[in-house]
């Protein structure tokens, strides 16, 4: 089992696969810093705050301590019941960033990659018809 493993392992799919696996989580920092520091805030400017993700609903009691408070974070660490719609909306925004510059990038790759030339492939006569055509031809040379 261990020989199919290092096998497995070894296999250059497994290597390209986590190299880009890597790069992606790499990537994905620079996506979510692209989208929480210049992107987001200037859609929450548009729309009437400076922090996107603060953007909630209250779905339970607040403690004492808490009330009034608008700060996302501290009212779910004190585990209030929270909708956090401003946090999805900023994941979906992550999420469409990404899939745009990946789309950007294939498309890229798509266009330098040189087509693979069409084969086109000649039809192949049947069997019968090879041999009654070699038969006619033999019948011809004959005197």
């Amino acid at each position: 089992m261990f020989k199919e493993f290092k096998a497995f392992i070894a296999r250059g799919n497994v290597l390209d696969l986590a190299v880009a696996v890597i790069i992606g989580a790499a990537f994905g920092k620079i996506v979510t810093s692209l989208t929480d520091d210049v992107i987001m805030p200037v859609i929450g400017k548009i729309f009437g705050g400076l922090d996107f993700s603060s953007y909630f609903v209250v779905l339970g009691k607040v403690p004492p301590a808490l009330a009034g408070s608008s700060d996302y974070a501290a009212l779910k660490k004190a585990g209030v019941p929270l909708l956090g719609y401003g946090t999805f909306i900023t994941a979906a925004v992550n999420f469409v960033i990404v899939a745009f510059i990946i789309f950007l990038i294939v498309r890229a790759v798509n266009r330098l990659m040189p087509k693979a030339p069409e084969v086109v492939a000649e039809p192949v006569e049947p069997t019968d018809v090879t041999l009654l055509r070699e038969i006619r031809d033999e019948l011809k040379r004959r005197p």
